[in-house]
This record gives structure tokens, sequence and C-alpha cells, in this order.
């Protein structure tokens, strides 16, 4: 079996896998009350109460429906497409396939770390699994002399630089600054609530924000490995626009108060990352053009 034979019949597997889990969340009874308890920080939380993730909390427990809801609508159909689209040569295609996988690794990783314990964990362990090799395989498959031949000339720099060193330290602030104040007033973070550490602020304090200012001093050596890592952190990036507005959609609808700021802000924020996101990125896959068919390397 050859890699790009492989390739698409991982990403086949993780489509069908991603369905049902996320048809499983998303469509499980909604009946069921939420309910509340002490934790052990002596915490009052209420929990979701109601189908998949009845244990998680009101906030948790409603976001990650609107999860569920972004990768039937938006990260399924889009892994499919560009799996087609790859068989025919398309380098850019590979690129885009990359990136949504980075995106669904990113999803179950913290599906595996942060849900609450649910009849569907196995699931999420072998979605991370067959995620975390894929991308790896995909990832070193890619034809980087092909890629080094398109985006000699001519190929953006600055704009992609800047937009990653600012995605970093924003992310920096944004996470760190609640780990920081909640150590300095010996208090467990805000939203902790039931579960023992806050997953997301380890995943992306300890491995995207690093990935956003290694990729802009990559990109900054006029390295091929800074673009290969630029195209699946700004997909990512893309994604949780509509990610945190479904999110925001459920929360609300599950009876979670957010203020005005709360909803609009962090909607407007993303969806204006995820604008410039869609520019840089399209600037960029614009210079592998010809975009006739290039080798997969084994």
């Amino acid at each position: 079996m050859n890699s790009f034979r492989l390739q698409t019949r991982m990403s086949l597997l993780i489509a069908a896998l991603a369905v049902i889990a996320a048809t499983s969340g998303l469509f499980e009874s909604d009946s069921g009350n939420v309910s509340t308890f002490m934790t052990l920080r002596g915490q009052e939380v209420g929990l979701y109460g109601r189908g998949l993730y009845k244990l998680d909390t009101l906030f948790m427990g409603a976001g990650n429906r609107g999860v569920d809801f972004t990768i039937l609508v938006f990260a399924v159909p889009l892994l499919l497409l560009l799996t087609y689209i790859s068989r025919r040569g398309s380098i850019r295609a590979r690129l885009l396939h990359l990136g949504v996988l980075a995106y669904l690794l990113y999803i179950y990783i913290s599906m595996s770390f942060a849900v609450a314990y649910n009849s569907l964990f196995l699931l999420y362990v072998v979605l991370f699994s067959a995620l975390f090799y894929t991308f790896i395989f995909s990832f070193t498959s890619i034809d980087r002399q092909l890629i080094r031949q398109r985006l000699t000339e001519g190929a953006p720099q600055k704009g992609l630089i800047i937009f990653m060193v600012a995605s970093g330290a924003i992310t920096l602030f944004v996470w760190g600054e609640p780990l920081v104040t909640a150590l300095v007033q010996q208090r467990p973070p805000l939203l902790l609530d039931s579960y023992t550490t806050p997953v997301t602020y380890g995943l992306d304090l300890a491995i995207i924000t690093p990935a956003t200012f290694l990729t802009a001093v990559w990109i900054h050596q006029k390295r091929c490995l800074g673009y290969l890592t630029a195209v699946p952190l700004f997909v990512l990036i893309i994604f949780l626009a509509p990610q945190i507005a479904a999110q925001t959609i459920f929360q609300i609808r599950a009876g979670v108060q957010l203020s005005p700021g709360q909803i609009i802000g962090p909607i407007s924020g993303f969806v204006v990352l995820g604008i410039i996101a869609v520019v840089l990125l399209s600037r960029l896959l614009e210079k592998l053009s010809p975009d006739h068919s290039g080798s997969i390397g084994g």
C-alpha cells in the first residue's frame, strides 16, 4: 500500500469515527435537569445533567455540543472534500487537509483528557491516536522540495510573522494571566469547577503558543518548515470562529448566564482573527500555483 492510499483510508476512518462521536454528543437524549454538588475545593457546581455530557459542568457540557456541531457541519465535510481533491495531486489540498487533521487532533486530545468520563471515552482515545499518527505521517510525507521550489520567489513573510507572534502573545496572555492570578491568590482558576486541571490551558500554553513563535522564527529564516507549520495553525484558528459561536449558542440555550460582553467579545475576536487567517492563508497558497501534481515523499 502506497503512502497516499494509507492517508486516504485513515482519513475516511477518522471521518466515520468523528461522525459517530459528534452525532452521539449532539443528538443523544436532551432530557434531564441541571443538578448541583459540592466539589473537593468547596465550590458549588452545576452539572449539565443530560445526554452524553451529563457529568460535565453546565458551561462545559453545553460547549461540548457546540464542538460536536462544528465537527459535523464543517470539519468532517471539509476533511472528506480535501481527501478527494488531494487524490488528484493538489499540493494545496494536501496542506489544507493537514490543517483539518490538526484541528480534529486538537479537539480529540481535549476530549480524551478534559471531558468527564463517558461511554465514548475509548472512541475519543482511538480518534486521538489515529489523528496523531495520521497527522505525523501526512506532515512528513509532504514534498518539501516542491514547496520550496514554489515559494522561492515572492513568498509572504512579514504578515505571517506578525500574525504568528501576535497570536502566540495573545494566547500566552489570555491563558497565562488567569493561571498566574490564581497562583498568586492561592485559589483554583476560574471555571475549573469539578475538573482536576485546566487541560485547554496546558495544551495551548505547552504546544500551540510555542508553535506560533517557532513558526514565526522559521518563516523569518525562510525555512520551508515555517510555511508547513503555518498552514495547520491557520486552519485551527479559522475553525475556532464557528466553534466559539456554536458553543456560545448552545451555552445560552442551556441556561448559562453570559453578559453581552462575554458573548460579543470572544465571537467577534475570533471572527476577526479568522478573517485575517483566511487572507494570509490564501496569499500563501496562491504562491504554490501552478497547482499541478507533485510527488509525495515516502
